[in-house]
């Protein structure tokens, strides 16, 4: 959960420039490695802990079955990859994902130090070429990371990929509120007071916590978000608004085969 306005600034010690824009992998890989030492710290700090409230949500409303393995991509330092370590049983297993090693280092650190009936692997890989094969998964998931893929739509079909039919997509993501105040509040918040904590607190001055808005208010929400899984072949949609629409929880799934 990182953050972007395209405002310019300049600050003691931090130049601010106009950008767009840049999902590319290497800026992403470079801007999440920076901020990963106090990335936990900023999403329980800058969500109001509700960050571990809506992980909890996700793995309630989609808990995993029998011994088929779940798939967290996007990982970051793997919230929600514990949370269901947490809900499975022994003899299944969670496989965590991402592309910045940084991220990874601290989420294997965590996943060791945390409860839970069976093991997590962490495995540095993109979400647009996953190193696992046709059917594989009960459940992929991703947590505030669909949105920073340089093509959704080859995202949503890789994840369907490697589900097994039948399986189920979890996706978490921002969202804007549709109560007129409540969207105001959620506006002014995220684009005036996110930005400049997280870069104090993150002591970071290359843009990663000016991204978050504008991040969310390109990324398709709601019925558009719905639509475009349905073409990624996706049935059965559902959203879940989260804390007043601030979040939103989508859920998925392939279809079966007979």
């Amino acid at each position: 959960m990182v953050p972007f306005d395209t405002r310019s600034a300049s600050r003691p010690g931090c130049l601010w420039k106009n950008f767009m824009i840049d999902k590319s992998g290497d800026r992403i890989r470079e801007m999440f490695g920076e901020i990963a030492g106090r990335y936990d710290l900023l999403n329980h700090l800058l969500s109001f802990q509700m960050d571990r409230y809506w992980r909890w949500r996700a793995v309630r409303r989609v808990p995993p079955r029998g011994d088929r393995p779940v798939l967290d991509v996007c990982t970051g330092t793997g919230d929600l990859a514990i949370a269901y370590r947490k809900a499975i049983g022994s003899d299944s297993s969670v496989i965590a994902t991402d592309f910045c090693h940084q991220m990874l280092v601290i989420g294997r650190s965590k996943a060791g130090n945390s409860n839970g009936a069976c093991s997590i692997e962490f495995v540095e890989a993109d979400t647009l070429r996953l190193p696992f094969s046709d059917k594989s998964f009960q459940i992929v998931s991703v947590a505030f990371g669909l949105r920073n893929l340089a093509h959704t739509d080859r995202g949503l079909q890789e994840m369907k990929r490697v589900l097994l039919p039948g399986g189920k997509m979890v996706i978490l993501e921002f969202s804007r509120p549709r109560w007129p105040v409540v969207r105001h509040v959620y506006r002014w918040y995220f684009h005036r007071v996110l930005p400049v904590v997280g870069r104090i607190v993150s002591r970071n001055c290359s843009g990663a916590y000016s991204y978050l808005p504008a991040s969310v208010d390109e990324f398709p929400q709601g019925r558009m978000l719905v639509e475009r899984m349905h073409q990624a072949g996706l049935v059965d949609v559902e959203v879940y608004p989260l804390t007043l629409g601030v979040a939103s929880l989508y859920i998925g799934s392939k279809r079966q085969e007979f």
